[in-house]
């Protein structure tokens, strides 16, 4: 007998490009559309300067060109595998203002044998939202601001729709030419720098200000520098002012560009680190920013998701979580009866304690449903290998903050508890986080079992780090199991200096 042959589910999958001719760097991004799912397979960056090679005249010199054709030549050989259809090209606010530009972008066309576009600076800040929304979802009124090479982008928006938005003439190339000539570090540079910023930021302000925002995203650039600094030492936080303020003197106390020693900062960033604080600095003072995260995207990934208009609508944070659920083979069932039990419990924490942050719903959410993902490797240790996998991965939808929340719930959701893996997040965000340890713990206890038939109506009262859990009558001696689950968690949670009391 002839076994049956098994015909694999039709794949539909095609690739994109967006390239980025920004003032500082060239950016090409490369993606791998596969049934729906975009997977990020290639980015090349190489630090250009365009804008360095502007005179006063703004023109540009024939040394900045060169580097820049150089730099395209690389680019076009991966270009040329995939559908001119699919590939868009941009050049931003160097060549917006050079009045020589043509004369790059007739041979740029040649080498990459497609046409560029000059966009517009509103048009640039508009892709940047879009790029930011799309990888990085947050509810209700958003600020994103990215500070590029000769141009800064300020954008408000609500979910995928652009509200209001400005392209200032301020970079950190830009800056660096004419506020930190010689690479001199000093408070008189810095204040030079600022007092410009204002001036340019004095247009705009108020505007902005009219407009509620709920959180601020940085895309790209200065704020992906200063995340990779927190991130160095050790510091589970967003963006703060008095971070950037310390930042700036030691900037200060280095003397110089050359002499610039700060943990976490890239050699290739520090040239262009002082401008682009600088400028971020008025920024946050002038727009009343009290903290900003990094998005997960920005004005390449505008381009591409723009070519994707059935994409358009998803929502970003559901796709993270129902891939991730279908690649490591997560019980989806069970997860998403934790996640319920978890966030019905978090509901009545919240209205009972003002410690709810960071998107609470969210990360409780996202770590309820993923807490099993570790199972993938093995079962002894599989909350380790859950954060292992979660460091790892890419989770659009999420910020970098939540996604270290996320990470470490995951960690901490069984076994022993470590309240120190908790110690760098900031002052404000750690009660919050502790509190939803303790609710998925609790959680995946009562649901156990594994069905529904036996997942109790649980009341949570609070009173600080005291708590108790009440449960149907009878319910406890009915499942002796999960009621020595349960003692063994009042247990645990006792050893780490809290109160869980269960009836």
């Amino acid at each position: 007998m002839q076994p049956e042959i098994q015909h694999d589910t039709l794949v539909h999958s095609e690739y994109y490009a967006a390239v980025d001719l920004g003032s500082n760097s060239f950016h090409m991004v490369i993606v791998h559309v596969v049934n729906g799912s975009v997977q990020i397979i290639g980015k090349v960056k190489q630090k250009v300067r365009l804008a360095g090679g502007l005179n006063d005249k703004l023109e540009l010199d024939d040394i900045s060109m060169e580097r820049g054709w150089q730099c395209l030549q690389t680019f076009a050989e991966r270009l040329q595998d995939i559908p001119a259809s699919n590939i868009r090209v941009v050049a931003t606010a160097t060549l917006r203002l050079a009045v020589n530009a043509q004369t790059f972008i007739s041979k740029a066309e040649s080498i990459l044998n497609h046409k560029l576009n000059v966009i517009t600076g509103e048009e640039e800040a508009r892709q940047i939202y879009l790029g930011v929304a799309y990888t990085s979802a947050n509810q209700g009124n958003s600020l994103v601001i990215d500070i590029g090479g000769a141009s800064t982008e300020i954008i408000i928006g609500n979910d995928m729709q652009p509200i209001h938005l400005k392209s200032l003439d301020m970079g950190c190339v830009t800056f660096m030419e004419r506020y930190f000539k010689a690479g001199q570090l000093t408070a008189d540079n810095f204040a030079l720098a600022k007092q410009q910023a204002n001036k340019l930021i004095d247009d705009v302000a108020e505007a902005f200000l009219c407009f509620d925002f709920h959180n601020c995203l940085g895309a790209s650039g200065t704020p992906q520098a200063i995340t990779e600094i927190l991130v160095a030492q050790n510091i589970s936080d967003a963006i703060r002012l008095d971070y950037l303020y310390d930042l700036e003197q030691q900037c200060i106390a280095c003397g110089a560009i050359d002499k610039l020693d700060i943990k976490g900062l890239d050699e290739s960033r520090k040239p262009i680190f002082p401008s682009g604080l600088a400028i971020l600095i008025c920024l946050f003072e002038r727009l009343n920013i009290d903290t900003m995260n990094i998005s997960g995207g920005a004005l390449r990934e505008g381009l591409i998701y723009g070519m994707l208009d059935n994409l358009q609508d998803n929502d970003r944070r559901a796709q993270t979580l129902n891939q991730a659920v279908r690649r490591y083979h997560i019980e989806k069932s069970h997860a998403e009866t934790v996640r319920g039990m978890a966030l019905n419990l978090c509901h009545q924490m919240c209205r009972q304690a003002e410690i709810c942050h960071l998107d609470t719903e969210a990360v409780l959410g996202a770590a309820a449903m993923l807490h099993e993902i570790g199972l993938h490797i093995e079962y002894k240790k599989h909350h380790e290998h859950g954060a292992y996998i979660l460091s790892h991965i890419d989770m659009p939808g999420y910020t970098r903050l939540q996604r270290e929340a996320i990470r470490d719930l995951v960690l901490c959701h069984r076994l022993t508890i470590n309240p120190a893996v908790f110690d760098n997040y900031h002052e404000e965000v750690r009660p919050m986080l502790l509190a939803l340890v303790r609710i998925l713990r609790i959680a995946t206890v009562l649901c156990l079992r594994r069905q529904n038939k036996h997942v109790p109506e649980a009341a949570l009262e609070v009173d600080g780090h005291r708590w108790l859990l009440r449960l149907p009558e009878g319910w406890l001696a009915s499942h002796p199991l999960i009621n020595a689950e349960l003692a063994n968690e009042s247990w645990l949670q006792h050893r780490a200096g809290w109160q869980l009391n269960c009836q």
